[in-house]
C-alpha cells in the first residue's frame, strides 16, 4: 500500500509583527506616491482635454503706442454733382452730350412748351391793354378836372358879378334912385351866386378824389398783369437749361427729344474741381468718426492728405458712408468712381499696454483672456481699453510680458484652467 504525504504536512506559523511591517511599508510607500503625483494629478483634474498649442495664436502684452484708424477702400466722387431737372414739361431738346465740358451758364439744352409760350402771350397782350386803359382813365381824368375847374371859375365870377350888383343897388336905394325891391332881388342873387360857387368848389374836389381813385384801381391792376407777366417770363426763361457749375456733362438721364414731365431729373453736371473720396465704415467705428479729422489717400503710385469732410447719419448695411476730402488742392488724372486707398486716423496714444487683436476681444465680449502659465492655459479677468484694428489697449488684468491666447480660444470650452501640448 502506497502511502500518502499527509505525515509530511505541518502547519505554518507566521509571525503577527512582522505581517504589521510589511503593511507599513507599504502604506509609507503608497502615501509617498500619491504626495509626489498630487500637482500633476491636480493639473490633470482642472484642464480637461489637452489642447495643441499650435492650433492657437498667442501674442504678448507690450508697452508702445496705439493707433487707432480705420483703412479701407473708397471710390472718387465729385464733391459737386448737381442733376438739372425739368421744372415745366415739354419736349426736350439737347444741346449737349455726355462727357462734354461745360462751364457755369452755358445752354445744356431747352424744353419746348407751346402751351407756356402761348399763355405768356395771352397776358402780355392783357397787360398792354391795361396799360392802355391806365393811359385812358388818366386822360379822362383830366378833361373832367378841367371841366369842373371851369364850372367853378364860372361860379366864383357870378358870385363876384353878385356882390357887385348888391352894391350899386344899395348905394341907389339910399340916393332914393330905386325901390327897396331891387335891393332885395339883388340880394337874393348874390346868394344864389354864394351858393353855387360852393357847390362847384365841392364838385371839384370830390370829383378830384374819385378820379384819382379810378386811376389808383386802374394802375393796380395793370401792376398785377405786370406781376403775372413777368412770372410768365421767368418760367419761359426756365425752359432754357444751364449748367450750374463749371464741370463735365455726367449721365443723361434721359433721350433726345423725349416728353418730359415737371420735376423730372434729365442730367447730371460733374465738377471736377472737388473731387473726394467716399468709403464705407463698419458702425462700430462710426461713432468714433468725427469731421476734420485726418487721413491719407493713396492710389496711382502716389499718397495724399486728406481730412473727413462729411459723415452719413444713415446706417445702411451695418456700415456708414464717410467723404474724405483732400487737403488742398485736388490732384490732376482722376475720375468718378476710380478706387482709391484710403486711412483715417482716430486716434493716437502713447506708452500704453497693448495686445494684437484677435477673437478674444469678440469672444465673451473682451472680458477674459487665456494667459500661458507653466504649459497651461489659465483664463484671467481682463478689462480692455480703446481698440484698433491690429491692437487692443490692456487697462486691468494682463501686464507687460503676458502671453495671451488671441484666437483658437474656443477650444478650451471655457474651462479655468487647460493643459497645452507642443
Amino acid at each position: 500500500m502506497i502511502r500518502d504525504t499527509s505525515g509530511q504536512d505541518r502547519p505554518v506559523t507566521r509571525s503577527p509583527g512582522r505581517r504589521r511591517l510589511w503593511l507599513a511599508l507599504a502604506g509609507a510607500g503608497l502615501l509617498i506616491a500619491a504626495f509626489a503625483a498630487a500637482p500633476a494629478v491636480k493639473r490633470m483634474m482642472g484642464s480637461g482635454n489637452s489642447v495643441s498649442l499650435q492650433r492657437l495664436g498667442v501674442a504678448t502684452v507690450e508697452i508702445g503706442p496705439l493707433v487707432r484708424d480705420i483703412a479701407g477702400e473708397g471710390k472718387v466722387v465729385a464733391a459737386m454733382s448737381p442733376t438739372v431737372y425739368a421744372l415745366h414739361g415739354g419736349n426736350l431738346v439737347l444741346k449737349v452730350k455726355a462727357g462734354d465740358k461745360v462751364a457755369k451758364g452755358q445752354l445744356l439744352g431747352e424744353i419746348d412748351s407751346p402751351d407756356l409760350r402761348a399763355k405768356l402771350a395771352q397776358e402780355q397782350s392783357n397787360a398792354d391793354a391795361l396799360r392802355t386803359e391806365a393811359l385812358r382813365a388818366e386822360v379822362d381824368g383830366r378833361e373832367q378836372r378841367a371841366s369842373l375847374r371851369s364850372a367853378y371859375e364860372n361860379a366864383a365870377i357870378d358870385l363876384q358879378t353878385a356882390r357887385n350888383d348888391l352894391a350899386r343897388q344899395t348905394k341907389a336905394f339910399e340916393a332914393g334912385a330905386v325901390a327897396g325891391m331891387q335891393v332885395e332881388k339883388a340880394r337874393d342873387a348874390l346868394e344864389k351866386a354864394r351858393i353855387s360857387a360852393a357847390h362847384a368848389e365841392a364838385g371839384l374836389g370830390l370829383k378830384d378824389d374819385s378820379l384819382k381813385f379810378e386811376l389808383q384801381a386802374k394802375q393796380q391792376a395793370l401792376q398785377r398783369q405786370t406781376l403775372l407777366v413777368k412770372d410768365l417770363d421767368r418760367q419761359v426763361a426756365e425752359l432754357e437749361l444751364r449748367s450750374p457749375v463749371d464741370g463735365q456733362v455726367g449721365q443723361l438721364l434721359v433721350a433726345e427729344r423725349a416728353n418730359v414731365a415737371a420735376g423730372a431729373g434729365l442730367l447730371t453736371v460733374v465738377d471736377l474741381t472737388a473731387l473726394e473720396v467716399q468709403m464705407q465704415v463698419p458702425e462700430s467705428f462710426a461713432r468714433d468718426l468725427a469731421i476734420g479729422m485726418p487721413g491719407e489717400i493713396s492710389g496711382n503710385g502716389r499718397d495724399w492728405r486728406g481730412l473727413v469732410s462729411s459723415v452719413s447719419p444713415e446706417v445702411v448695411n451695418n456700415e456708414v458712408a464717410a467723404r474724405i476730402r483732400f487737403d488742398g488742392a485736388t490732384p490732376d488724372q482722376l475720375r468718378q468712381n476710380q478706387r482709391l486707398s484710403v486711412r483715417v486716423l482716430l486716434d493716437k496714444r502713447d506708452k500704453v499696454l497693448t495686445v494684437s487683436r484677435g477673437s478674444f476681444v469678440e469672444d465673451g465680449g473682451g472680458r477674459f483672456a487665456y494667459v500661458i502659465e507653466d504649459g497651461q492655459a489659465v483664463k484671467r479677468p481682463i478689462r480692455l481699453g480703446a481698440q484698433s484694428l491690429s491692437k487692443v489697449e490692456v487697462l486691468e488684468g494682463l501686464k507687460p510680458g503676458d502671453k495671451v491666447v488671441i484666437s483658437g480660444g474656443s477650444a478650451f470650452e471655457n474651462v479655468e484652467r487647460a493643459t497645452l501640448s507642443p
